[in-house]
């Protein structure tokens, strides 16, 4: 094992050792794809968190995590046969120079982040029309495994390319209130639960829908709600700490004055 830490094949033999039958780490020896998959989608999670706070030093320990979380992806498959790190850097390396042909290849008039953009979506709409040819649905390489969120982007997306998508934002907003009175009438007609997340689910859906139409990341503005939430309710924590109360001791009136009250601060 090389002991210089900046080597990636350090990390590799690390892993490799981690994973030893004999001499590995019980833990890490009981772990499979599956189990190891939610770790992955939290590690990523976290390197956004990092961003978001604008804390360097913890995204170079997170990505540096993340990372870790490829390298144990790419070792359990070495140990079946299928690929092994190395494979998974000359994907990426492919993938990225077949995806710049201006950059690496003779491509010219691409000189502007739209211009790349168009490209980019150019190259993986090929790639997915290659995919097609073979009897593969425009959906089914879509992760089943990504956050809801996320995969209702993506799945929008992809039906955009062919056509199926709404022509303006306002379509849009007529499909979310038509969503919202459906809510409202599964609950007057004594639907079931599962009905009502059912309508739930298609509301959440739309409001996905129109953010993407009117190009706003709905994750990047959930999350700043979310933190505006947090900052806000902490407000109301303070003012009854200041008077001696907790949370339990106040009113819902009461809490609903003080969330106006941080809302007027801002």
């Amino acid at each position: 094992m090389t002991s210089d830490p900046r080597d990636i094949a350090t990390l590799i033999a690390i892993m490799a050792r981690l994973r030893d039958p004999k001499e590995g780490c019980p833990w890490d020896l009981a772990q499979n794809f599956a189990s190891i998959a939610p770790y992955t989608i939290e590690e990523a999670y976290e390197v956004a968190g990092a961003i978001e706070e604008q804390d360097w030093a913890s995204l170079r320990d997170e990505l540096g995590d993340l990372l870790f979380q490829t390298v144990f992806h790419s070792r359990m498959a070495e140990e079946l046969g299928l690929f092994n790190f190395a494979d998974v850097v000359a994907a990426v390396v492919t993938k990225m120079v077949r995806r710049h042909p201006h950059v690496f290849g003779d491509s010219k008039g691409i000189d502007s982040p739209e211009a790349q953009t168009v490209a980019w979506e150019e190259h993986k709409a090929q790639e997915r029309q290659e995919k097609a040819v073979q009897g593969q649905s425009l959906l089914g390489d879509v992760p089943k495994a990504l956050p809801a969120l996320l995969r209702a982007i993506k799945l929008q997306k992809r039906a955009a390319t062919v056509g199926f998508d709404w022509d303006s934002p306002e379509r849009v907003l007529d499909k979310l209130r038509e969503e919202a009175d459906e809510i409202v009438a599964a609950r007057q007609q004594g639907g079931s639960d599962e009905e009502v997340a059912g309508e739930i689910g298609d509301l959440l859906f739309v409001v996905v829908n129109l953010a993407r139409h009117l190009r706003v990341n709905p994750e990047d503005a959930l999350r700043r709600t979310n933190a505006k939430f947090v900052r806000r309710f902490g407000v109301i924590e303070r003012k009854l700490n200041e008077q001696g109360r907790g949370l339990n001791d106040a009113t819902l009136a009461e809490m609903e004055e003080l969330w106006q009250l941080a809302k007027r601060q801002e």
